[in-house]
């Protein structure tokens, strides 16, 4: 199916694509008219010859529009089944929503059981959950940040990659991978926003500065 997706697959930083290495690959959600969020995981999976787990939203939710109220029911029911049917986390959606406190617990120590019984884990997962204007990187909600540390605790490195568009190409661009880390002496929620920034400062590092928002 990547073979024949136009835009052409582009692939550079080739000598940092992880093997045998336990390690979670964030990519940043590029997006435009016509180009759906879909084949950026399709994108990393044509190149990454180990066997992922997805981390992937349970959810659409279709701000403003009018069909939402079928859309988000219907959206829940179609990625359930893909998670069951493909072995994915699904998450809840960014926004964090105080009724998905729950679920997303569930869906963060299924993440981390996948982790501890899996030898050399390897997860994939785009940060800002959902499209951002003009495809221009930006912050992810509270909570992604403390959810990579968490990850880290858990032994993984972070592969950042950065996706765009290029001279008809569709692009994706590894970075070495990082071991995230914090100062010890941070409250709870200058953590969560620190890990984050450097989270997503690792993968503006490898997109056009027209597309790195506040990261530049």
């Amino acid at each position: 199916m990547i073979a024949r997706q136009k835009p052409e697959l582009r692939i550079l930083g080739r000598e940092f694509i992880p093997a045998h290495s336990p390690c979670v690959i964030t990519f940043n959600h590029y997006h435009r008219p016509g180009f759906q969020a879909w084949w950026l995981a399709l994108g990393v999976a044509a190149v990454v010859k180990e066997e992922m787990h997805w981390v992937i939203t349970s959810e659409l939710t279709f701000p403003g529009n009018w069909y939402a109220f079928v859309g988000r029911p219907l959206s829940r029911w179609v990625l359930r089944k893909m998670a069951h049917t493909y072995t994915f986390t699904g998450m809840p959606p960014m926004p964090p929503r105080p009724q998905d406190a729950g679920a997303r617990a569930v869906a963060v120590r299924q993440v981390l059981s996948y982790i501890k019984y899996t030898e050399n884990p390897m997860l994939g997962l785009a940060p800002e959950g959902g499209d951002n204007p003009d495809g221009i990187v930006c912050m992810p909600a509270p909570g992604l940040g403390r959810f990579g540390l968490l990850l880290a605790g858990a032994g993984l490195s972070i592969v950042p990659v950065g996706a765009y568009e290029s001279d008809g190409s569709f692009c994706l661009r590894f970075g070495p991978k990082y071991e995230l880390k914090v100062p010890a002496g941070l409250s709870a929620r200058q953590k969560d926003l620190q890990a984050a920034r450097i989270i997503m400062q690792n993968i503006a590092n490898l997109l056009p500065t027209s597309l790195r928002g506040d990261f530049e």
